[in-house]
């Protein structure tokens, strides 16, 4: 791939974010105005439709390449229709969360600190941004670039969870068990930052191993795994940051 052809790619993953937080902001402002559950789930899917596609590279899964099941190409390909199959299992996990939380709580919701989750949201997607930035410069070898832009990755994503594990489960209105509305509240935040944990401690893996050389811009499969993970995680959580903030009357 050309100089040319990177430099559009982290221009792509650059507009991408400037849309995610756009829409971000779309979200915030409909929750406290008029509270439109049609237009949040609209803005949600389109958000999720923009990782999914730009960030988690679906358009990969179609491509064809040599058929030789000896060859890289048809074991890339393989591997990659081997971790959708992961991630679709996985989802089905958050699927069943999020069908919980309307089951119990409906179309209300707990009185969670709104500003808190619009930063932990930023973060996120800001992690994001960079995960896809370090993939990309992997592809264009540059080494450095990757491992500054997944050391700031992994930080944004040990500072996600400690504005949820550390923050905003200490400013909770209620405690574990005491409530549908505090069991659904932490079942969902523990489940991904249980997620968000693992995608850090798998970024450390593939930091480490880039430092020692062992990726290169036409084989880094690790990394273009861990990437793929580490924006399901921003999907699940683009999905849960409505569920739980925006959508339905306080409670």
């Amino acid at each position: 791939m050309t100089h040319e052809n990177h430099a559009g790619l982290l221009r792509q993953g650059l507009v991408v974010f400037i849309f995610l937080a756009f829409l971000t902001l779309v979200e915030f402002f409909i929750a406290i105005t008029n509270q439109s559950l049609l237009l949040l789930l609209i803005v949600a899917l389109i958000k999720g439709g923009l990782v999914m596609y730009y960030y988690m590279h679906v358009y990969k899964l179609s491509e064809e390449g040599d058929q030789n099941q000896h060859s890289d190409d048809w074991k890339l390909r393989t591997n990659r229709l081997g971790l959708w199959l992961f991630i679709l299992s996985d989802a089905f996990v958050f699927g069943g969360l999020l069908v919980t939380r309307f089951n119990l709580l409906g179309l209300t919701r707990p009185d969670l600190n709104q500003y808190l989750g619009l930063a932990v949201t930023a973060v996120l997607l800001i992690s994001s941004f960079f995960m896809n930035r370090a993939e990309t410069q992997m592809g264009q070898g540059n080494q450095k670039g990757f491992l500054i832009s997944t050391a700031v990755t992994m930080l944004l994503g040990i500072g996600f969870l400690a504005g949820v594990m550390g923050v905003e489960w200490q400013e909770a209105p209620f405690s574990v068990g005491d409530s549908a509305y505090s069991a659904v509240f932490f079942i969902m935040t523990g489940m991904h930052a249980f997620h968000v944990l693992t995608g850090v401690i798998f970024l450390g893996i593939i930091f480490n191993n880039g430092r020692r050389g062992l990726y290169s811009a036409e084989k880094h499969w690790a990394v273009e795994a861990a990437t793929v993970y580490w924006h399901f995680i921003d999907l699940v959580w683009i999905l849960f940051y409505p569920a739980l903030y925006l959508i339905g009357r306080l409670a």
